[in-house]
């Protein structure tokens, strides 16, 4: 299915933890002895209740100026390879997000809320799903030890200032960089030092109960001290380390701090996850190399058999040879590849935009309907469905399939696009409007929201129950752009 990666403004990764980090100063690595034990970690500080609003808050910001892909197959293969992990995890309070940044830095980043990042660049270079794993159970720690809760508790004068300041240099950031960047040095500015991210003693515990995590999930542990491993190596001579060395300090002590813990455990021995090098693929062909280079690199390694795994570079072929217009030749290797696994939601998504490029949707819908009838709320499959639709003018169906995703899926912002388009094919301006309305919401945009609202209201005619409903989501958007003003 078509993506969205917003292209804006790039914020590196370093400058989220930079803000971050200025909440969850300390001054002295020995007041780690003062933190409250696990359980109601900082619960005096910041309840659960207000980081998942300031959680959301950012999350919002990030839709709207970030460079966040919207793309259903790699969305759901990180949600899924995150709940494994998350299902391992202690001291759980509410659901994860996992989300993709077009940014070709190794890093990821967790925040409050259970919202956690991976940046393109970190799957690029993670040799294996063990490796991609090991940075995300990491994160995953940070968010349920409450890391960042647990020093504001310790500094509890200063939250108050830190919040308002630090978040509002997050969210200046997404528009201004500049901007953005003083306003969190500004806030930054009664601390002794400037440490970036966690604290030493937050490192240590978010390695300890990552690694515990990586291997009760079936991973390997392992994998974190051989990821880190090769990034020491690599950027050992280069004056400026990549975000993840910068946000996430590492020393040779750690790296073996971390074989140490992984020894704690029986060794893991994993076949290569086909899924993992597949979204790697798709990654590589379609964000990170230009189309001309990743056309010339896919069709080396298929030539000349230069892969891991070969459904994976045929894979990729088929993205490059798209992305060049070469759709007879794309479909040739996505037909191939099909007939040997027919269920690959990867391949599926492939040709459902071959057919759709050669003008065939209602290929596309027939090819897709007995998969929907197995799981008829699965993302992948309901969007590009939905897609195939609107584009064969079915939109009635369109609509009825994309309300069910919602459902389960109410924040995915794509399930919406595709509804206001639908709704505007049927020439259903209320709709229309109602739907915009909500992409507006999800990119913290209430305003605009609540005026395309109002626009929907006007096409309401005798409607009075969808009145009563716009008029209870006005208020509703209302509430919620008053709660953040008084974080």
């Amino acid at each position: 299915m078509r993506y969205l990666a917003r292209n804006g403004i790039k914020i590196g990764l370093c400058l989220l933890a930079m803000s971050f980090s200025a909440i969850a100063q300390t001054s002295k690595y020995s007041d780690r002895n003062t933190l409250p034990e696990i359980g109601v970690v900082a619960s005096d500080a910041l309840s659960l209740d207000k980081e998942m609003l300031i959680g959301d808050a950012v999350m919002r910001q990030m839709r709207g100026g970030a460079p966040i892909i919207g793309d259903p197959v790699l969305d759901e293969y990180l949600q899924d390879l995150g709940n494994r992990l998350v299902v391992h995890a202690d001291n759980t309070k509410f659901p994860f997000e996992f989300f993709w940044v077009n940014n070709d830095a190794i890093n990821a980043f967790a925040f409050f809320g259970g919202h956690i990042g991976v940046h393109t660049g970190l799957i690029h270079n993670a040799k294996n799903e063990s490796e991609l794993a090991s940075v995300l159970a990491h994160e995953i720690s940070h968010v349920t030890q409450r890391h960042l809760a647990r020093h504001m508790q310790a500094q509890q004068r200063a939250t108050p200032l830190a919040i308002a300041s630090i978040l509002g240099g997050v969210l200046l950031a997404m528009a201004d960089p500049q901007a953005g960047m003083a306003a969190i040095s500004a806030g930054q500015a009664a601390s002794a030092q400037m440490q970036i991210d966690y604290t030493r003693s937050n490192e240590q515990e978010a390695d300890r109960i990552g690694i515990g995590m990586l291997y009760r999930a079936g991973f390997d542990p392992d994998a974190a001290a051989s990821f880190f491993s090769t990034l020491l190596e690599q950027y050992r001579m280069v004056s400026r380390p990549p975000a993840r060395l910068l946000s996430h300090p590492l020393t040779e002590t750690r790296v073996a701090d971390a074989r140490a813990r992984a020894g704690d455990f029986p060794p893991v021995r994993l076949r290569e996850s086909i899924s993992f090098h597949l979204a790697k693929a798709r990654v590589m062909s379609r964000y990170t190399f230009n189309k001309k280079y990743s056309l010339e690199y896919y069709q080396d390694a298929v030539d000349r058999k230069k892969y891991v795994v070969r459904e994976a570079a045929m894979y990729g072929l088929a993205l490059a040879l798209m992305r060049n217009e070469k759709i007879p030749e794309a479909a040739k290797v996505i037909d191939t590849l099909l007939n040997e696994d027919p269920d690959n939601l990867f391949y599926l998504d492939a040709a459902t935009d071959l057919s759709l490029a050669m003008g065939k949707p209602q290929e596309a819908t027939e090819r897709l309907a007995p998969h929907l009838q197995l799981t008829p709320r699965n993302q992948v499959l309901a969007l590009n469905q939905a897609n195939a639709l609107i584009a064969a003018n079915e939109n009635d169906k369109a609509v009825q399939l994309l309300k069910d995703l919602l459902l389960v899926h109410p924040d995915y912002e794509i399930a919406w696009q595709l509804l206001t388009e639908a709704y505007k094919n049927n020439k259903d301006f209320q709709g229309m409007h109602q739907s915009k309305a909500e992409v507006m919401a999800l990119n913290g945009a209430y305003r605009r929201a609540v005026d395309e609202l109002q626009f929907a209201y006007n096409f309401t005619a005798d409607k009075h129950l969808d009145k009563q409903r716009i008029r209870a989501r006005i208020k509703q958007l209302r509430d919620e752009e008053e709660r953040l003003k008084r974080l």
